[in-house]
Protein backbone atom coordinates (compact mmCIF):
# COMPACT_ATOMS: atom_id res chain seq x y z
CA UNK A 1 0.00 0.00 0.00
CA UNK A 2 1.84 3.67 -0.92
CA UNK A 3 1.39 6.51 0.48
CA UNK A 4 -1.45 8.44 0.03
CA UNK A 5 -1.80 12.38 -0.86
CA UNK A 6 -2.26 14.88 1.54
CA UNK A 7 -5.23 16.63 2.04
CA UNK A 8 -5.53 20.31 2.44
CA UNK A 9 -8.21 20.89 5.95
CA UNK A 10 -8.83 17.01 6.05
CA UNK A 11 -11.59 16.19 8.16
CA UNK A 12 -10.51 14.78 11.60
CA UNK A 13 -12.23 12.04 13.60
CA UNK A 14 -13.62 8.94 12.96
CA UNK A 15 -16.76 9.64 12.34
CA UNK A 16 -16.35 12.62 9.98
CA UNK A 17 -14.05 10.77 7.69
CA UNK A 18 -16.03 7.99 7.66
CA UNK A 19 -18.72 10.64 6.56
CA UNK A 20 -16.21 12.40 4.09
CA UNK A 21 -14.07 8.96 2.58
CA UNK A 22 -16.02 5.97 3.62
CA UNK A 23 -13.40 3.96 1.49
CA UNK A 24 -9.89 5.07 3.20
CA UNK A 25 -8.62 2.65 4.45
CA UNK A 26 -8.09 2.82 8.37
CA UNK A 27 -6.99 -0.61 10.05
CA UNK A 28 -4.52 -3.01 8.37
CA UNK A 29 -4.79 -6.75 10.04
CA UNK A 30 -3.27 -9.40 8.65
CA UNK A 31 -4.98 -10.49 5.51
CA UNK A 32 -7.89 -7.75 6.66
CA UNK A 33 -8.10 -4.32 5.68
CA UNK A 34 -11.05 -2.39 7.07
CA UNK A 35 -12.36 1.58 5.82
CA UNK A 36 -13.31 4.14 7.75
CA UNK A 37 -17.00 3.40 6.83
CA UNK A 38 -16.98 -0.17 8.58
CA UNK A 39 -14.81 0.52 11.46
CA UNK A 40 -17.32 3.84 12.17
CA UNK A 41 -20.07 0.98 12.33
CA UNK A 42 -18.67 -1.12 14.04
CA UNK A 43 -18.00 1.26 17.16
CA UNK A 44 -21.55 2.57 16.64
CA UNK A 45 -22.70 -0.94 17.37
CA UNK A 46 -20.10 -1.08 20.39
CA UNK A 47 -22.23 1.77 21.36
CA UNK A 48 -25.41 0.34 21.20
CA UNK A 49 -24.63 -2.62 22.96
CA UNK A 50 -23.16 -0.77 25.55
CA UNK A 51 -26.05 1.87 26.08
CA UNK A 52 -28.10 -0.98 26.16
CA UNK A 53 -26.25 -2.42 29.15
CA UNK A 54 -27.06 0.78 31.34
CA UNK A 55 -23.61 2.92 30.11
CA UNK A 56 -23.98 6.54 29.92
CA UNK A 57 -21.83 9.43 29.85
CA UNK A 58 -19.10 9.50 32.62
CA UNK A 59 -19.58 5.40 33.26
CA UNK A 60 -16.82 2.89 32.64
CA UNK A 61 -16.64 0.53 29.93
CA UNK A 62 -13.84 -2.20 30.94
CA UNK A 63 -12.18 -3.66 27.94
CA UNK A 64 -10.00 -7.23 27.79
CA UNK A 65 -9.44 -7.37 24.20
CA UNK A 66 -6.26 -8.29 22.33
CA UNK A 67 -5.01 -6.16 19.30
CA UNK A 68 -7.34 -6.43 16.04
CA UNK A 69 -10.55 -4.49 14.62
CA UNK A 70 -12.49 -4.89 17.54
CA UNK A 71 -10.55 -3.36 20.51
CA UNK A 72 -10.86 0.26 18.01
CA UNK A 73 -14.39 -0.61 18.02
CA UNK A 74 -15.12 -0.84 21.33
CA UNK A 75 -12.41 2.33 22.23
CA UNK A 76 -14.33 4.51 19.60
CA UNK A 77 -18.09 2.92 21.19
CA UNK A 78 -17.19 4.20 24.54
CA UNK A 79 -16.51 7.37 23.61
CA UNK A 80 -19.68 7.76 22.04
CA UNK A 81 -21.63 7.30 24.60
CA UNK A 82 -19.13 9.56 27.27
CA UNK A 83 -17.91 7.07 28.92
CA UNK A 84 -14.23 6.38 29.58
CA UNK A 85 -12.56 3.37 28.79
CA UNK A 86 -10.75 0.73 31.21
CA UNK A 87 -7.96 -0.99 29.55
CA UNK A 88 -7.36 -4.60 30.89
CA UNK A 89 -4.49 -6.88 29.78
CA UNK A 90 -5.62 -9.88 28.52
CA UNK A 91 -2.38 -11.60 30.47
CA UNK A 92 -4.18 -11.09 34.12
CA UNK A 93 -5.13 -13.65 35.88
CA UNK A 94 -8.77 -13.38 36.71
CA UNK A 95 -8.51 -11.92 40.18
CA UNK A 96 -6.20 -9.65 38.78
CA UNK A 97 -9.01 -8.51 35.87
CA UNK A 98 -11.42 -8.77 38.51
CA UNK A 99 -10.08 -6.10 40.83
CA UNK A 100 -9.52 -3.59 38.19
CA UNK A 101 -13.07 -4.34 36.61
CA UNK A 102 -14.94 -4.08 39.92
CA UNK A 103 -12.75 -1.16 41.23
CA UNK A 104 -12.98 0.95 38.50
CA UNK A 105 -17.06 0.82 38.67
CA UNK A 106 -17.04 -0.45 35.06
CA UNK A 107 -21.12 -1.26 33.54
CA UNK A 108 -19.60 -3.37 30.89
CA UNK A 109 -16.74 -6.15 30.22
CA UNK A 110 -15.99 -6.44 26.76
CA UNK A 111 -13.69 -9.29 26.14
CA UNK A 112 -12.52 -11.98 23.54
CA UNK A 113 -14.24 -14.78 25.48
CA UNK A 114 -11.10 -16.00 27.53
CA UNK A 115 -10.99 -18.18 30.83
CA UNK A 116 -9.91 -15.38 32.58
CA UNK A 117 -12.99 -13.03 31.19
CA UNK A 118 -15.34 -15.43 31.77
CA UNK A 119 -14.26 -15.89 35.50
CA UNK A 120 -14.17 -12.27 36.03
CA UNK A 121 -17.40 -11.38 34.87
CA UNK A 122 -18.75 -14.22 37.17
CA UNK A 123 -17.29 -12.67 39.97
CA UNK A 124 -17.59 -9.22 39.31
CA UNK A 125 -21.69 -7.43 38.67
CA UNK A 126 -20.12 -6.18 35.32
CA UNK A 127 -22.16 -7.15 32.53
CA UNK A 128 -20.11 -9.09 30.22
CA UNK A 129 -20.30 -8.59 25.87
CA UNK A 130 -18.27 -11.27 24.13
CA UNK A 131 -16.76 -9.92 20.62
CA UNK A 132 -18.59 -13.12 19.39
CA UNK A 133 -21.78 -11.57 20.45
CA UNK A 134 -24.32 -10.41 17.01
CA UNK A 135 -24.52 -7.38 18.89
CA UNK A 136 -21.37 -6.63 18.74
CA UNK A 137 -20.93 -8.28 14.91
CA UNK A 138 -23.22 -6.31 13.50
CA UNK A 139 -22.65 -3.11 11.68
CA UNK A 140 -25.06 0.11 12.28
CA UNK A 141 -25.35 3.17 10.69
CA UNK A 142 -26.06 6.08 13.32
CA UNK A 143 -24.85 5.75 16.97
CA UNK A 144 -27.16 5.85 19.86
CA UNK A 145 -26.90 9.95 19.64
CA UNK A 146 -24.36 12.36 17.96
CA UNK A 147 -23.95 14.18 20.81
CA UNK A 148 -20.21 12.77 21.53
CA UNK A 149 -19.70 11.67 18.04
CA UNK A 150 -16.07 13.35 17.46
CA UNK A 151 -15.40 13.38 21.40
CA UNK A 152 -12.05 11.47 21.70
CA UNK A 153 -11.49 8.28 23.66
CA UNK A 154 -10.71 8.54 27.18
CA UNK A 155 -8.86 6.27 29.65
CA UNK A 156 -8.92 5.77 33.13
CA UNK A 157 -5.59 3.23 32.94
CA UNK A 158 -4.35 1.52 36.24
CA UNK A 159 -1.01 2.11 37.54
CA UNK A 160 0.45 0.66 41.28
CA UNK A 161 -0.24 1.87 44.55
CA UNK A 162 1.57 1.92 47.38
CA UNK A 163 0.06 -1.19 48.47
CA UNK A 164 0.80 -3.55 45.30
CA UNK A 165 -2.72 -2.97 44.10
CA UNK A 166 -3.34 -1.00 41.30
CA UNK A 167 -4.59 2.30 41.40
CA UNK A 168 -6.92 4.11 38.77
CA UNK A 169 -5.88 7.25 37.38
CA UNK A 170 -9.13 9.65 37.25
CA UNK A 171 -9.68 12.53 34.73
CA UNK A 172 -12.45 14.67 33.81
CA UNK A 173 -15.47 13.10 31.78
CA UNK A 174 -15.37 13.09 28.42
CA UNK A 175 -16.73 16.29 26.91
CA UNK A 176 -19.83 16.09 24.36
CA UNK A 177 -18.44 17.46 20.95
CA UNK A 178 -19.98 16.48 17.72
CA UNK A 179 -16.76 17.16 15.71
CA UNK A 180 -13.35 16.02 16.84
CA UNK A 181 -11.25 18.64 18.20
CA UNK A 182 -7.89 19.17 17.30
CA UNK A 183 -4.86 17.35 19.04
CA UNK A 184 -1.59 19.17 20.08
CA UNK A 185 0.55 16.12 20.21
CA UNK A 186 -0.67 15.03 16.83
CA UNK A 187 0.01 19.17 15.42
CA UNK A 188 3.17 18.83 17.63
CA UNK A 189 4.58 15.31 16.13
CA UNK A 190 3.43 16.24 12.37
CA UNK A 191 0.58 13.71 11.83
CA UNK A 192 -0.92 13.78 8.77
CA UNK A 193 -4.03 12.10 6.81
CA UNK A 194 -0.86 10.37 4.16
CA UNK A 195 0.78 8.70 6.97
CA UNK A 196 0.27 4.86 8.41
CA UNK A 197 1.20 4.00 11.70
CA UNK A 198 2.74 0.83 12.66
CA UNK A 199 1.01 -0.19 15.89
CA UNK A 200 3.28 -2.49 17.79
CA UNK A 201 2.58 -2.42 21.36
CA UNK A 202 -0.68 -4.02 23.19
CA UNK A 203 -3.75 -1.78 22.66
CA UNK A 204 -4.26 -2.31 26.26
CA UNK A 205 -0.72 -0.18 27.40
CA UNK A 206 -1.75 3.62 26.92
CA UNK A 207 1.27 4.18 23.94
CA UNK A 208 0.39 2.09 21.90
CA UNK A 209 -2.92 2.87 22.08
CA UNK A 210 -2.81 6.66 22.18
CA UNK A 211 -0.63 6.81 19.21
CA UNK A 212 -2.86 4.40 17.12
CA UNK A 213 -5.69 6.46 18.07
CA UNK A 214 -4.03 9.77 17.30
CA UNK A 215 -2.45 8.90 13.88
CA UNK A 216 -5.97 7.30 13.10
CA UNK A 217 -7.79 10.63 13.98
CA UNK A 218 -5.70 12.44 11.96
CA UNK A 219 -7.00 10.10 8.74
CA UNK A 220 -4.14 7.67 8.67
CA UNK A 221 -3.76 3.90 8.28
CA UNK A 222 -3.05 2.02 11.58
CA UNK A 223 -1.14 -1.63 10.75
CA UNK A 224 -2.34 -3.59 13.79
CA UNK A 225 0.15 -6.72 14.93
CA UNK A 226 -1.42 -9.22 17.34
CA UNK A 227 2.07 -9.54 18.70
CA UNK A 228 5.77 -8.44 18.34
CA UNK A 229 8.24 -9.82 16.30
CA UNK A 230 11.15 -7.32 14.95
CA UNK A 231 11.24 -9.48 11.24
CA UNK A 232 7.54 -9.01 10.73
CA UNK A 233 7.83 -5.66 11.94
CA UNK A 234 10.60 -5.07 9.09
CA UNK A 235 8.51 -6.54 6.88
CA UNK A 236 5.04 -4.89 7.50
CA UNK A 237 7.50 -1.49 7.47
CA UNK A 238 8.66 -2.45 3.93
CA UNK A 239 5.01 -3.93 2.36
CA UNK A 240 2.77 -1.71 3.66
CA UNK A 241 5.01 2.04 3.75
CA UNK A 242 4.63 2.42 7.07
CA UNK A 243 5.78 5.66 8.12
CA UNK A 244 5.44 6.27 11.75
CA UNK A 245 5.41 4.30 15.05
CA UNK A 246 5.86 4.35 18.66
CA UNK A 247 8.43 1.89 20.09
CA UNK A 248 9.95 0.38 23.62
CA UNK A 249 14.13 0.02 23.86
CA UNK A 250 13.01 -4.01 23.80
CA UNK A 251 11.50 -3.37 20.11
CA UNK A 252 15.39 -1.63 18.92
CA UNK A 253 17.17 -4.67 20.70
CA UNK A 254 14.86 -7.33 18.74
CA UNK A 255 15.08 -5.19 15.55
CA UNK A 256 18.98 -5.16 15.99
CA UNK A 257 18.97 -8.92 15.94
CA UNK A 258 16.89 -9.58 13.13
CA UNK A 259 18.50 -8.89 9.33
CA UNK A 260 17.33 -5.56 9.04
CA UNK A 261 19.53 -4.66 5.85
CA UNK A 262 17.22 -6.70 4.12
CA UNK A 263 14.09 -4.61 4.30
CA UNK A 264 13.45 -1.29 2.65
CA UNK A 265 13.44 1.20 5.63
CA UNK A 266 12.93 4.26 3.65
CA UNK A 267 8.98 5.13 4.05
CA UNK A 268 9.79 5.66 8.30
CA UNK A 269 9.56 9.59 8.96
CA UNK A 270 8.99 9.32 12.81
CA UNK A 271 9.68 6.45 15.30
CA UNK A 272 8.27 7.77 19.00
CA UNK A 273 10.25 5.68 21.94
CA UNK A 274 9.65 5.74 25.72
CA UNK A 275 8.39 3.40 28.35
CA UNK A 276 12.13 2.61 29.54
CA UNK A 277 15.55 3.82 29.38
CA UNK A 278 17.35 3.14 26.20
CA UNK A 279 21.13 1.84 26.38
CA UNK A 280 23.12 4.78 24.67
CA UNK A 281 24.82 1.96 22.55
CA UNK A 282 21.30 0.41 21.35
CA UNK A 283 20.06 4.45 20.38
CA UNK A 284 23.27 5.16 18.01
CA UNK A 285 22.63 1.73 16.50
CA UNK A 286 19.48 1.76 15.72
CA UNK A 287 19.67 5.80 15.00
CA UNK A 288 21.28 4.21 11.69
CA UNK A 289 18.45 1.23 11.26
CA UNK A 290 15.89 4.21 10.02
CA UNK A 291 16.34 7.17 7.81
CA UNK A 292 17.73 10.03 9.23
CA UNK A 293 15.87 12.36 12.16
CA UNK A 294 13.29 9.46 12.65
CA UNK A 295 13.91 8.77 16.02
CA UNK A 296 12.63 10.62 18.69
CA UNK A 297 12.17 9.76 22.52
CA UNK A 298 9.87 11.48 25.09
CA UNK A 299 9.63 10.97 28.71
CA UNK A 300 5.93 10.55 30.40
CA UNK A 301 4.08 8.11 32.42
CA UNK A 302 0.32 7.37 31.90
CA UNK A 303 -0.27 10.36 34.10
CA UNK A 304 0.90 12.80 32.11
CA UNK A 305 3.68 13.80 29.09
CA UNK A 306 6.91 15.43 30.49
CA UNK A 307 9.77 16.08 28.00
CA UNK A 308 10.84 15.06 24.28
CA UNK A 309 14.30 15.16 22.72
CA UNK A 310 14.99 15.15 18.61
CA UNK A 311 17.64 12.68 17.00
CA UNK A 312 20.02 15.73 16.79
CA UNK A 313 19.27 16.79 20.06
CA UNK A 314 20.36 13.36 21.65
CA UNK A 315 23.23 13.02 19.89
CA UNK A 316 24.45 16.43 21.52
CA UNK A 317 23.28 15.13 24.95
CA UNK A 318 23.04 11.08 24.79
CA UNK A 319 21.13 9.71 27.63
CA UNK A 320 19.24 13.05 27.81
CA UNK A 321 15.15 12.27 27.40
CA UNK A 322 15.18 16.14 26.45
CA UNK A 323 13.38 19.13 27.23
CA UNK A 324 9.95 19.92 28.09
CA UNK A 325 7.01 19.34 25.74
CA UNK A 326 5.77 22.35 24.64
CA UNK A 327 3.33 23.60 26.89
CA UNK A 328 4.83 22.19 29.78
CA UNK A 329 6.99 23.10 32.27
CA UNK A 330 9.72 20.25 34.45
CA UNK A 331 11.02 21.07 37.85
CA UNK A 332 13.57 19.28 39.99
CA UNK A 333 12.75 19.62 43.55
CA UNK A 334 14.65 18.72 47.24
CA UNK A 335 12.79 16.39 49.93
CA UNK A 336 11.26 19.96 51.30
CA UNK A 337 9.78 20.59 48.16
CA UNK A 338 12.56 23.02 47.19
CA UNK A 339 14.18 23.57 43.81
CA UNK A 340 17.48 22.13 43.06
CA UNK A 341 20.17 23.60 40.75
CA UNK A 342 21.14 21.96 37.70
CA UNK A 343 23.36 18.98 38.00
CA UNK A 344 21.51 18.16 41.09
CA UNK A 345 19.26 15.33 42.04
CA UNK A 346 15.88 15.12 43.43
CA UNK A 347 11.77 14.17 42.59
CA UNK A 348 10.80 15.33 39.09
CA UNK A 349 8.04 17.25 39.06
CA UNK A 350 5.72 18.35 36.16
CA UNK A 351 2.91 20.70 35.08
CA UNK A 352 -0.01 19.29 33.45
CA UNK A 353 -2.20 21.36 30.46
CA UNK A 354 -4.81 23.36 31.89
CA UNK A 355 -7.99 21.12 32.51
CA UNK A 356 -5.88 17.90 32.72
CA UNK A 357 -5.20 17.51 36.36
CA UNK A 358 -5.58 13.68 37.63
CA UNK A 359 -6.12 11.91 40.31
CA UNK A 360 -5.83 8.64 41.86
CA UNK A 361 -9.47 6.43 42.30
CA UNK A 362 -10.97 5.90 45.63
CA UNK A 363 -7.08 7.43 47.21
CA UNK A 364 -7.19 10.62 48.32
CA UNK A 365 -3.57 10.49 49.86
CA UNK A 366 -2.20 9.05 46.93
CA UNK A 367 -3.66 11.98 44.86
CA UNK A 368 -2.75 14.62 47.08
CA UNK A 369 0.99 13.22 47.72
CA UNK A 370 1.57 13.05 43.95
CA UNK A 371 0.69 17.19 43.77
CA UNK A 372 2.64 20.22 44.99
CA UNK A 373 0.56 23.15 43.50
CA UNK A 374 0.39 22.87 39.61
CA UNK A 375 2.85 20.12 39.52
CA UNK A 376 2.62 16.33 39.79
CA UNK A 377 5.36 13.24 40.70
CA UNK A 378 5.42 9.90 40.07
CA UNK A 379 8.34 9.28 41.97
CA UNK A 380 11.09 9.28 39.65
CA UNK A 381 14.39 10.99 40.12
CA UNK A 382 16.44 13.17 37.72
CA UNK A 383 18.52 16.44 37.49
CA UNK A 384 18.58 19.27 34.62
CA UNK A 385 21.89 19.85 33.32
CA UNK A 386 22.21 23.76 32.43
CA UNK A 387 21.13 23.84 29.05
CA UNK A 388 17.32 22.46 30.82
CA UNK A 389 17.91 19.24 29.52
CA UNK A 390 16.66 16.33 31.63
CA UNK A 391 18.44 13.33 32.55
CA UNK A 392 16.94 10.61 34.72
CA UNK A 393 18.77 9.32 37.78
CA UNK A 394 16.18 6.46 38.07
CA UNK A 395 13.02 5.21 37.99
CA UNK A 396 10.54 5.03 40.32
CA UNK A 397 12.85 3.47 43.78
CA UNK A 398 10.76 0.28 43.25
CA UNK A 399 9.24 0.23 39.65
CA UNK A 400 11.00 -2.65 37.31
CA UNK A 401 10.89 -1.21 33.61
CA UNK A 402 10.82 -4.90 31.68
CA UNK A 403 10.81 -4.47 27.98
CA UNK A 404 8.57 -1.21 28.57
CA UNK A 405 6.24 -2.69 30.89
CA UNK A 406 5.83 -1.68 34.64
CA UNK A 407 5.93 -4.58 36.85
CA UNK A 408 5.30 -3.13 40.76
CA UNK A 409 7.40 -5.42 43.26
CA UNK A 410 5.01 -4.58 45.67
CA UNK A 411 2.20 -6.55 43.64
CA UNK A 412 4.55 -9.35 43.52
CA UNK A 413 5.81 -9.37 46.88
CA UNK A 414 2.19 -10.05 47.70
CA UNK A 415 1.38 -12.37 45.48
CA UNK A 416 4.52 -14.20 47.40
CA UNK A 417 3.53 -14.13 50.75
CA UNK A 418 0.02 -15.46 49.68
CA UNK A 419 2.49 -18.23 49.18
CA UNK A 420 2.22 -20.91 52.43
CA UNK A 421 5.95 -22.05 52.26
CA UNK A 422 7.24 -18.15 52.16
CA UNK A 423 7.71 -15.93 54.78
CA UNK A 424 8.85 -12.80 53.19
CA UNK A 425 10.10 -11.99 49.81
CA UNK A 426 12.05 -8.73 48.84
CA UNK A 427 11.43 -7.81 44.97
CA UNK A 428 13.45 -5.84 42.60
CA UNK A 429 14.80 -5.02 39.03
CA UNK A 430 17.99 -6.03 37.76
CA UNK A 431 19.73 -5.52 34.61
CA UNK A 432 18.81 -7.61 31.10
CA UNK A 433 20.49 -6.97 28.03
CA UNK A 434 17.24 -7.53 26.17
CA UNK A 435 14.33 -6.41 28.26
CA UNK A 436 15.94 -3.77 30.27
CA UNK A 437 15.50 -5.11 33.99
CA UNK A 438 14.12 -8.34 34.52
CA UNK A 439 11.99 -9.42 37.54
CA UNK A 440 14.04 -10.80 40.39
CA UNK A 441 13.16 -12.09 43.92
CA UNK A 442 14.86 -12.54 46.64
CA UNK A 443 12.62 -15.12 49.32
CA UNK A 444 12.89 -16.27 52.82
CA UNK A 445 11.15 -19.52 53.55
CA UNK A 446 9.41 -20.95 56.55
CA UNK A 447 11.46 -23.11 58.34
CA UNK A 448 11.58 -26.39 56.90
CA UNK A 449 9.89 -25.38 53.32
CA UNK A 450 11.54 -27.10 50.38
CA UNK A 451 13.85 -24.92 48.23
CA UNK A 452 11.84 -25.75 45.01
CA UNK A 453 11.61 -22.52 42.93
CA UNK A 454 10.33 -24.19 39.78
CA UNK A 455 7.44 -24.83 42.16
CA UNK A 456 7.06 -21.75 43.39
CA UNK A 457 6.69 -20.32 40.09
CA UNK A 458 4.31 -22.92 39.34
CA UNK A 459 2.27 -21.52 42.20
CA UNK A 460 2.68 -17.89 41.29
CA UNK A 461 0.75 -18.81 38.08
CA UNK A 462 -2.38 -18.82 39.23
CA UNK A 463 -1.98 -15.69 41.42
CA UNK A 464 -0.02 -13.35 38.71
CA UNK A 465 0.26 -12.67 34.92
CA UNK A 466 3.39 -14.04 33.06
CA UNK A 467 5.36 -10.85 32.57
CA UNK A 468 5.16 -10.05 36.38
CA UNK A 469 6.48 -13.34 37.84
CA UNK A 470 10.13 -13.45 38.95
CA UNK A 471 12.88 -14.13 36.39
CA UNK A 472 14.87 -15.29 38.70
CA UNK A 473 14.69 -16.52 42.30
CA UNK A 474 16.94 -16.51 45.13
CA UNK A 475 16.54 -18.35 48.33
CA UNK A 476 18.42 -16.36 51.69
CA UNK A 477 17.94 -18.21 55.22
CA UNK A 478 17.02 -14.47 56.72
CA UNK A 479 16.22 -10.98 54.79
CA UNK A 480 18.70 -8.40 55.96
CA UNK A 481 16.21 -5.54 57.94
CA UNK A 482 16.25 -2.20 59.38
CA UNK A 483 15.18 -1.30 63.06
CA UNK A 484 11.64 -0.87 62.36
CA UNK A 485 11.20 -4.62 60.39
CA UNK A 486 11.64 -3.14 57.00
CA UNK A 487 13.57 -5.25 54.33
CA UNK A 488 16.77 -3.35 53.39
CA UNK A 489 16.14 -3.80 49.42
CA UNK A 490 17.79 -1.33 48.38
CA UNK A 491 21.26 -3.19 49.85
CA UNK A 492 20.19 -6.47 48.24
CA UNK A 493 19.74 -4.84 44.95
CA UNK A 494 23.36 -3.09 45.30
CA UNK A 495 24.90 -6.60 46.92
CA UNK A 496 23.26 -8.22 43.61
CA UNK A 497 24.97 -5.33 41.01
CA UNK A 498 28.09 -6.49 41.86
CA UNK A 499 29.34 -9.01 39.11
CA UNK A 500 29.47 -11.63 41.59
CA UNK A 501 25.86 -12.69 42.63
CA UNK A 502 25.76 -13.82 46.46
CA UNK A 503 23.33 -17.33 47.11
CA UNK A 504 22.05 -19.59 44.87
CA UNK A 505 19.32 -18.35 42.33
CA UNK A 506 17.37 -19.99 39.52
CA UNK A 507 17.23 -18.96 36.12
CA UNK A 508 14.26 -18.40 34.49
Amino acid sequence: MGPRTPETHAPRGLAAIARADPDRPALVCGDSRTTFAQLDAAANAMAHAFAAAGTGAGDRVAVMLGNGVEIFAAWYGAARLGALVVPVSTRLTAPEAAYIVSDSGAIVLVHDGSAAAAATVCSTNVTGLSISDPALQARVKDPPHDEYLGTPVVTMSYTSGTTGRPKGITRPAPRPSREAPPNPFASFWGLLPDDVHLMCGPGYHMAPAAYSQMSLNEGGTVVIMDRWDATEALRLIETEAVTTAQMVPANFIRILEADWPSFDRSSVRKILHAAAPCPVPVKRRIIDVFPAGAIWEYYGASEGMASVISPDEWLEKPGSVGRPFPGLSVVILDDEGEPLPPGEVGAIYISSFSGQRFGYHNDPAKTSDAWRDDYFTVGDMGWLDKDGYLFLADRRTDLILSGGVNVYPAEVETALAEDPDVLDAAVFGLPDDRMGQRVHAVVELRPGAERNPEALLQRLATRLADYKRPRTIEFVDLLPRQDNGKVMKARLRAERMEPATAGSHREG
